[in-house]
């Protein structure tokens, strides 16, 4: 069977900057405490728990006055860090310097809609990290959406400032604003400023030929990534036989039944070292015998 892992796959550059950023903290003494996962990756962060991070969220920072706190690449908004100030927290602040200029063009979007009665509007998963620490900017309501449903909650009347968080689909983005100037009463009012972060967006054409050459596909990202779920739809439209994983003891060898060949990718928050586990798996596999054809069962 002929195994290839794609070369264009695993952590982009704000993760990579992040990961560092713990590694070098955890090499000096005392504990560091990450708020939320540093990744969506369960794997990954299991490993850097190895080294001494441990995780905790924003209620339990009234007890770490004192330790150090890291906050991640997706950001986080301004209360955490005036929280941090107050509680004598130290803060390690990884936030990814894409996340961190598209929550400067937040602020801006609502300075600029304060005046003319307009709205800023999201397309990003509700309850994402990233997409907490966007519409924590400010105090006013920035409508997020996931999809062409929720158009439903935008004011068509007012002007809309339209922005994505990093990790969205560039298609859906463009689709979403199209609609959005279709049903405005005043298109032109509608500002579309698309803020997906092309590292990541730039892996979509790149995986959907990738996936292609293969009989069979293996996508590797943490359940809780929200890149991962847009990347594997792109490998899965590209071939059916894309099977997500979140490690390499969920292979399912009915998956590649009959593959002479299977690709291994995954998402920006999937490590390189875990892709050459789930190859490593797939050479020490027996090999399994090949199924009779249905009329001769």
């Amino acid at each position: 069977m002929q195994i290839e892992i794609d070369d264009k796959s695993g952590f982009c550059f704000g993760v990579v900057r992040a990961i560092s950023e713990a590694e070098k903290a955890l090499a000096g003494e005392g504990t560091v405490y990450s708020l939320g996962d540093i990744v969506h990756n369960r794997i990954e962060v299991q490993r850097l728990e190895r080294l001494g991070l441990r995780t905790v969220t924003h209620p339990d920072m009234e007890r770490l006055g004192g330790c150090r706190l890291f906050v991640r690449a997706h950001g986080e908004p301004p209360t955490t860090f005036e929280a941090a100030r107050r509680l004598g927290i130290e803060v390690i602040d990884a936030t990814c310097p894409v996340v961190a200029r598209l929550q400067a063009r937040v602020v801006k979007a609502h300075e600029q809609m304060r005046p003319v009665g307009g709205q800023v509007v999201i397309l990003g998963k509700r309850g994402h990290a990233e997409v907490v620490g966007l519409t924590g900017q400010v105090a006013e309501r920035t409508i997020v959406i996931e999809g062409a449903d929720d158009l439903a909650l935008i004011d068509f009347t007012r002007p809309v400032y339209f922005l994505s968080q990093t990790t969205q689909s560039i298609a859906l983005f463009e689709e979403l604003g199209a609609e959005m100037r279709r049903r405005a009463a005043d298109p032109d009012a509608v500002r579309i400023d698309d803020t997906i972060c092309r590292q990541v967006s730039g892996r979509e054409q790149h995986l959907a030929q990738f996936a292609r050459r293969f009989d069979a596909v293996l996508f590797v990202c943490g359940r809780k990534s929200s890149n991962g779920k847009v990347l594997f739809e792109v490998c899965r439209r590209a071939n059916p036989r894309t099977h997500t994983i979140e490690e390499p003891s969920e292979i399912d060898p009915r998956w590649l039944d009959g593959a002479q060949s299977v690709g291994i990718c995954g998402a920006t928050s999937t490590p390189k070292w875990l892709m050459q586990q789930v190859a490593e798996a797939l050479r020490a596999a027996p090999e399994q015998p090949e199924r009779p054809a249905e009329n001769e069962r």
